[in-house]
């Protein structure tokens, strides 16, 4: 014998839902926090001129929408409840642009490049961590690349690497958008300055002369 089947009303699994749905939507229990370093103590001669920055590489943890931390195991965590206004890596890279340009007086522009005159130099930044550590500081670490375009017909590429700590007296992801606002304050500094350990590699052209001179034919 088959029972029949008890079907519950319409008006509980409308209601039912609903709760589920404002339980992990409610726009009240959800922070959102912005990326912006603060205006710049201090001015650097201008060494980059015109240069186009581009979409800084950031790890994947740092590029995904919900503020991570670490916690005192090592893990790497988030939750969505905190999130980042903006996606992280357009953030990072529109605010350092604008950092660099602010301390140094460098036209320094985010890719895609809109001006009808092209950059004297490209800029480069590969993040290698980007976190707010268990020892509650906040690591600022990878490298940083300048080439020269050659529009003069020679320059200076730089290669140099950065490792930048801000200390943070709490933990919660104030502290941490705070933190990695002064961090990116601090690594506009260095690249304007072309600072850190790393290498300077000269650009080098073959003359016309040198480049067609080929051995006698007979």
């Amino acid at each position: 014998m088959t029972l029949p089947h008890r079907r519950l009303p319409l008006a509980v699994i409308a209601l039912s839902g609903a709760a589920l749905l404002g339980a992990c939507s409610n726009p009240e229990k959800t922070g959102r926090y912005l990326i912006d370093p603060p205006v710049a103590g201090v001015q650097v001669p201008n060494r980059l001129g015109t240069a186009e920055l581009k979409d800084v590489s950031l790890p994947e943890y740092a590029s995904d929408q919900e503020v991570a931390f670490q916690t005192e195991d090592g893990a790497v965590r988030s939750t969505p409840d905190n999130l980042w206004a903006d996606n992280p890596g357009r953030a990072f890279t529109t605010t350092l642009a604008r950092a660099i340009s602010d301390v140094s007086g460098a036209t320094v522009i985010s890719e895609p490049w809109p001006l009808a005159q092209p950059p004297a130099r490209v800029l480069e930044v590969r993040v290698e961590r980007a976190l707010a550590q268990a020892d509650n500081s906040y690591r600022l670490s990878g490298r940083y690349f300048v080439s020269d375009d050659g529009l003069s017909g020679g320059g200076a590429n730089h290669a140099r690497s950065f490792d930048i700590r801000v200390p943070m007296a709490t933990q919660g992801p104030a502290s941490t958008a705070a933190a990695a606002s002064q961090a990116i304050a601090i690594l506009a500094q260095q690249i304007a300055t072309l600072s850190g350990p790393g290498t300077t590699i000269a650009t080098t052209r073959p003359a016309a002369d040198e480049a067609f001179d080929l051995p006698p034919l007979f």
